[in-house]
């Protein structure tokens, strides 16, 4: 937005929060690129999110033509995955001269931080979430057979989206507002934990990608600890996210701080959390640690406990396994690409999403 910083030449111009610039395409980025600088650092936390691509986008920053064009880098990326052994090495050895990477659980640069440990919490699918499931994947498998380009990417994403709302809870897909914890196998996994956690006096972050289950949870939450707690979604005003933030870190605040992924998953310290629940989950481990990270950092003195629900038999399962094959894949080369869901043939799609019935029901 501010056209005078291109009009002169830099001595050095640093990119915080680089991530936010993977996009080549969108103005912001090719604003920041556009700025002349005699050297250049970018900082991120997370320097690829969605694929490989987004490696491409920050070197053509800090260093145009080391990674050629982003055609030509797809082209590279390609051949290298038809390698059988160490297949990224070719561009690992490129790019590691210029990365320097630190590590929170690197005890040399943080020797206090306690310890985190990951749980995948398995849930079942109640009777009416089985059903509703199951018609939506009969729905699909009818719906794609004739279509074709962006609109089968379209419908194909908004099932993928209705898929996760049913895991949730047939309310949400229903928009009834009815909410009745018997017919969601995560509001009865929740309901376990929430017991365990205050039999203990400690608290919790619940994080959620849809804005919608927000108040949903909490008023859930409210009747498993008896008191209220904290909401903060992409409508809390700015002002009052401060305020909620320093109610929670008050150690005799409330027990539970419920906040959409997208609005509180960077830039809040929650560190009064011992326990985070991710309730449903998003196709990128990047912002999932990234939101775990709120109670994870400098200034924890107790171990976090993470959960993160996965209902057994769905795409929820499937989608935990690509993730963990995706987060193996960022130790290779700090992150990596994986198929694109909305490109898989029909086959390949159904069989993603079908559900299990062994595996689903509570």
């Amino acid at each position: 937005r501010q056209e005078r910083l291109q009009t002169r030449s830099w001595q050095l111009l640093v990119l915080d929060e680089a991530q936010a610039n993977n996009t080549p395409s969108s103005r912001q980025t090719k604003a920041v690129k556009q700025i002349e600088a005699a050297s250049r650092i970018a900082l991120a936390g997370t320097p690829i999110e969605n694929n490989i691509l987004d490696l491409w986008s920050l070197f053509d920053f800090l260093n145009p033509g080391l990674l050629g064009s982003a055609k030509r880098f797809k082209e590279f990326v390609k051949s290298l995955s038809e390698r059988e052994h160490d297949q990224y090495a070719p561009l690992r050895n490129l790019v590691t001269p210029y990365i320097l990477r630190r590590m929170k659980t690197d005890r040399s640069i943080i020797n206090d931080l306690p310890e985190k440990t990951e749980l995948t919490s398995y849930c079942g699918l109640s009777k009416i979430q089985a059903a509703q499931y199951q018609h939506a994947v009969t729905e699909l498998a009818n719906a794609i057979e004739n279509l074709e380009g962006i609109k089968r990417r379209g419908l194909v994403l908004a099932y993928l989206m209705r898929f996760k709302q049913i895991c949730n809870h047939p309310s949400q897909l229903l928009g009834d507002g009815e909410y009745n914890p018997k017919q969601s196998g995560k509001f009865l996994r929740l309901a376990e934990l929430c017991e365990e956690i205050a039999s203990r006096q400690q608290k919790l972050l619940l994080f959620t990608q849809f804005r919608e289950m927000t108040a949903p949870l909490a008023d859930f939450l409210t009747e498993q600890f008896g008191q209220p707690g904290l909401i903060l979604h992409g409508g809390t005003p700015v002002k009052q996210r401060q305020k909620r933030v320093e109610q929670f870190q008050d150690e005799a605040g409330p027990p539970f701080f419920v906040l959409s992924l997208k609005a509180g998953g960077t830039g809040l310290n929650l560190t009064q959390a011992s326990h985070v629940i991710h309730f449903d989950r998003w196709w990128n481990p990047a912002v999932e640690n990234q939101a775990t990270d709120r109670a994870f950092r400098i200034g924890q003195k107790q171990n976090v406990l993470v959960h993160k629900f996965v209902c057994q038999g769905t795409i929820e399962e499937k989608i935990d396994a690509l993730i963990n094959e995706k987060t193996a894949l960022a130790t290779d080369l700090l992150e990596g690409g994986a198929e694109t869901l909305t490109e898989m043939d029909n086959e390949a799609l159904i069989d993603l999403v079908s559900l299990d019935i062994e595996k689903s029901r509570v």
